[in-house]
């Protein structure tokens, strides 16, 4: 005898044959959060043109002969390195915060697939803004006119600038799952990895093992413009599980068993 499934109670409705909300929609409407509270959409604003003041002081302040295409994308990674984490936590936190959560997650029940959409959508906004730091060197580099501004180029650069970028937005998301507060995440962001750093400096054995456990450290060989060796590599692998892979991990199973209020 074969068993029926069960009519639904009068009064109610059934949404179990209901399809699942598109996945490009949870990311379009992530890229939209990003600009509808005035904190967000000055942030992408600021980003915007705090990279072109840059290019801009870097393109009258910068000798002969140094006024490259390298040199002027260079000078945009620490604006962009400062601001694009930032947008990252408050991707997560004004969730939290301004208690949207409770609509979020009302149309979206799976909570991984929000945060996988945020992830995305904070993906995105990072390559745009990359785009837009290469626009404005590339303009800089041929209205500065300097000979040989083009030479040494190559798709690694490109590469090595958008793992700088890409993976501050990362850490950003990541510390923000795991507090949840906007201010809170923020001052954890910046402030941890100097202390961090300043223990590694002032502590002669933490030295040898520095590339291995601070991003920072592992980090610097993507500003030389050498290539990599595969220890450095490893390196960078082995710091952004500490200090990226691990808080997203813990944030995630922080959200996925956060009460909402």
């Amino acid at each position: 005898m074969s068993a029926t499934a069960a009519a639904p109670a009068p009064g109610t409705i059934d949404l179990s044959g209901s399809s699942k909300v598109p996945f490009t929609r949870l990311t379009r409407v992530e890229l939209r959060k990003m600009a509808d509270t005035l904190a967000g959409f000055w942030l992408l604003v600021s980003i915007a043109l705090i990279t072109a003041l840059i290019i801009v002081i870097f393109f009258f302040a910068a000798p002969d002969g140094e006024r490259t295409f390298l040199n002027f994308m260079g000078a945009t990674a620490t604006p962009q390195g400062f601001l694009l984490p930032v947008m990252g936590i408050l991707l997560v936190t004004s969730e939290w915060g301004q208690r949207t959560a409770l609509t979020t997650f009302a149309l979206e029940p799976s909570r991984a697939r929000v945060i996988a959409a945020k992830v995305v959508a904070a993906c995105l906004v990072g390559l745009a803004a990359i785009v837009v730091a290469i626009a404005l060197a590339a303009l800089a580099t041929v209205a500065a006119g300097e000979p040989g501004a083009w030479e040494n180029i190559g798709a690694d650069d490109f590469g090595k600038f958008a793992i700088l970028q890409i993976s501050g937005i990362l850490q950003g998301l990541a510390f923000g799952l795991v507090l949840l507060n906007s201010a809170a995440a923020i001052v954890l962001y910046f402030v941890l990895p100097i202390a961090f750093n300043i223990l590694v400096t002032i502590w002669s054995r933490m030295q040898d093992i520095a590339p291995w456990v601070d991003l920072g450290t592992s980090q610097q060989p993507l500003f030389s413009g050498v290539n990599l060796s595969s220890e450095e590599w490893w390196q960078l692998v082995t710091s952004s599980a500490i200090w990226i892979l691990l808080p997203f991990v813990i944030g995630l199973w922080r959200v996925m068993r956060a009460e909402l209020k």
